[in-house]
């Protein structure tokens, strides 16, 4: 199956002699056809672990372990071993990232239509007409209004929502097998938000991605993934199947993200039999 495999990931920044440790350790699968969920809060090392798989890590950094990956065309790679130009080569290509905002990933000085098709050139070797006739069916895919107008404006011209559309359709313009989306909703109302998430739902559903979603949100994490993996301090502390990790979690740490979510009453419960006195 094809996908990402890590193990034993680790990452170190500063002096060897005595290193800070980023990762330390870390074993996920994200295989294809599903959805892996990474979570944690802050500084737990989730948000640098999709970065070490695009080889986006910080500038002097030292990685360790294996992150194997199986495209579509079957070969399988440690991507820890690649050279800079074959990991240029890969990443957009076989493997996408959508990050959490939106405005910071697009050019404002760039049309919608050449951000979409500049890539699609590059890795796919198409051309112009053709990249453009793609740009349009993945505007429509993702939900974008009017794609034809939208293709020729500039990313100041849409809300936050769109631009997320906007940003998903350029990160499978060449066709990815795994997208790693990093807190794609933290930026978005939550109307909004479920629109995005329904949407990569049914594209990992359609096409066969392997999706990476890093999120703080356990909520998110309930709604969308079929497994969840919990992190702190650069390690894992938790993985299982989403209802396994969220109503019987092993580990207290996660207890306690689960028992910082809004509790919201059923639709159907009795209304509290306190009443008001003042």
């Amino acid at each position: 199956m094809s996908g990402l495999q890590i193990r034993g990931l680790t990452l170190e920044l500063g002096a060897r002699a005595n290193p800070t440790r980023i990762l330390r350790g870390i074993d996920i699968d994200v295989p294809a056809r599903s959805i892996t969920g990474l979570a944690g809060e802050s500084g737990s090392g989730k948000t640098m672990t999709g970065l070490a798989v695009m080889g986006l890590q910080p500038a002097g950094s030292r990685l360790g372990g294996t992150i194997a990956f199986e495209g579509t065309r079957g070969r399988v790679e440690n991507l820890l071993d690649l050279r800079p130009r074959a990991m240029n080569s890969l990443r957009g290509r076989d493997i996408a990232m959508i990050f959490q905002d939106p405005t910071a990933s697009l050019h404002p000085m760039i049309t919608i239509e050449r951000q979409l098709t500049d890539g699609m050139r590059h890795h796919l070797r198409v051309s112009g007409r053709e990249a453009t006739e793609r740009a349009l069916g993945l505007l429509e895919r993702v939900k974008v209004p009017d794609p034809a107008t939208a293709l020729k404006k500039y990313p100041h011209q849409f809300s936050g929502g769109q631009l997320q559309r906007i940003a998903i359709a350029i990160a499978l313009a060449s066709q990815p097998s795994v997208l790693i989306a990093d807190e794609p909703t933290t930026a978005l109302d939550v109307t909004v938000q479920a629109g995005i998430l329904r949407l990569l739902r049914e594209l990992c559903d359609s096409l066969d991605l392997a999706i990476l979603l890093v999120t703080h949100d356990l909520g998110v994490m309930s709604a969308l993934a079929d497994t969840v993996t919990v992190m702190r301090y650069g390690e894992v502390v938790e993985h299982g199947d989403r209802y396994q990790v969220i109503r019987e979690p092993r580990s207290e740490y996660t207890r306690s993200l689960i028992d910082a979510l809004p509790q919201v009453p059923a639709p159907d419960a009795p209304p509290s039999s306190r009443m008001d006195t003042d």
